[in-house]
């Protein structure tokens, strides 16, 4: 099995709580008894070989007397550790978001997959699920933003795990096209200039923008007005190109009944 990469901020995460306990006296198996945990998963947060999530690191808090220290840093150090560092500073920007654009050419738009496509995508890593899932909170917000989604054709047709998982993901996708603030547009398989790869464009409240560019190995994220420029007028240029949202929908349906059910 290969081995799994270590995140820094797990493993500085880690010798902090180590720290505490030591202060206190405690032993990880008593630790572990005050926090309702086994203690071979207190030895792992340790070790800085697994994540925790926030309701873990509160009761840790309480359990220590930490007065809210654990609860800092975990939201320091672990809030984003189960993106990919090239990822991190776009999350961000997508969570403040007022406005997103995006184009996809490889696979379903992450705030639009299901937990099953996802998982397969992530090859079942559950704090990267995790992650994904928590991202999705911001179509459900009083304030969400209007997301405008142009998937490439083929991205329907590509499988994902099982005809089970795809039929639900686009079934998922035809019930999120009638949200008011969620356009979704089918780009019919074809050549557009200009366009190169999977991107994001996230506007924030005083209307500046960042991007984000899905590249071959990593993903780049970017505030310059250049790349900015380029990206927006690809992006209109798929929209112009692409089948309207009402189509677009007729367009799911017609996939979901001659590929998937």
């Amino acid at each position: 099995m290969a081995a799994r990469n270590t995140v820094p901020a797990l493993k500085v995460f880690g010798v902090f709580i180590g720290e505490i306990l030591h202060s206190k006296q405690l032993s990880i198996s008593k630790t572990a008894t005050l926090v309702n945990v086994t203690p071979s998963y207190v030895s792992q947060v340790i070790a800085g070989t697994t994540r925790c999530n926030e309701e873990f690191a509160e009761r840790l808090d309480k359990a220590l007397d930490a007065k809210g220290a654990v609860l800092k840093k975990w939201d320091e150090l672990l809030r984003d550790a189960a993106y990919p560092r090239y990822f991190v500073d776009f999350a961000k920007a997508e969570a403040a978001a007022t406005e997103l654009r995006v184009w996809e050419a490889d696979r379903i738009y992450g705030l639009f997959q299901t937990e099953a496509y996802a998982r397969v995508l992530l090859g079942n890593d559950e704090d990267a699920v995790r992650a994904r899932l928590a991202r999705q909170k911001i179509l459900d917000r009083k304030d969400a933003p209007l997301v405008c989604v142009i998937l490439d054709e083929i991205v329907l047709y590509r499988q994902v795990g099982s005809r089970e998982v795809m039929r639900a993901q686009i079934e998922h996708l035809i019930e999120l096209s009638h949200r008011d603030r969620i356009h979704i547009q089918i780009a019919p398989v074809a050549h557009y200039p200009d366009v190169t790869s999977s991107f994001h464009i996230a506007t924030q409240p005083n209307r500046k923008e960042v991007l984000y560019e899905n590249k071959a190995i990593e993903g780049v994220t970017s505030t310059e007005a250049k790349a900015l420029t380029r990206m927006n007028q690809a992006f209109l240029t798929l929209q112009a190109r692409a089948l309207n949202v009402e189509d677009s929908r007729a367009f799911l349906r017609k996939v979901l009944e001659e590929k998937w059910t």
